[in-house]
């Protein structure tokens, strides 16, 4: 099962990447162009949201149950920097760009100028993006 879930939580991470940045492109343009924000925006901006909050999902779940999440956290753990990008710095990184992209989809709903939901969706996506990249275990992921 855990193998399982890493692979997933592996592959689905590219889904999350190709989906915010389409999400964030697309904001951009629709801001510059001054086009209305209409539905199919907002719809549109379910690209980056979804596959963030499945990606949480099977985070969480594989949080708990890696040896390299939950489990790891001891006083060692702060010492060694890759086991504290596993259990703490990746995670916690990670759950605030989630929270972010989804501020960011919700208060463009709410908002009635067009221009500002654009910009809402491109700043908050943009933010957790690099987040994201940020604290990617880059050394691992790509071997």
């Amino acid at each position: 099962m855990y193998t399982g879930i890493l692979h997933l939580h592996s592959g689905l991470a590219y889904l999350v990447l190709l989906g915010l940045i389409v999400c964030i492109v697309y904001a951009m343009v629709g801001a510059l162009s001054g086009r209305e924000f209409t539905e199919k925006d907002r719809k549109f901006g379910l690209i980056g949201l979804i596959p963030t909050h499945l990606q949480f999902l099977f985070a969480l779940i594989l949080y708990f149950i890696s040896p390299l999440g939950f489990s790891n956290l001891s006083g060692e753990t702060m010492g060694d920097s890759m086991a504290r990008l596993y259990a703490v710095e990746h995670p916690l990184i990670n759950l605030i760009a989630v929270a972010l992209i989804t501020i960011g989809y919700s208060r463009a709903k709410k908002l009635t100028e067009s221009k500002s939901r654009f910009r809402t969706v491109y700043l908050f996506y943009g933010i957790g993006f690099i987040l994201i990249l940020s604290r990617i275990p880059w050394t691992t992921w790509l071997n």
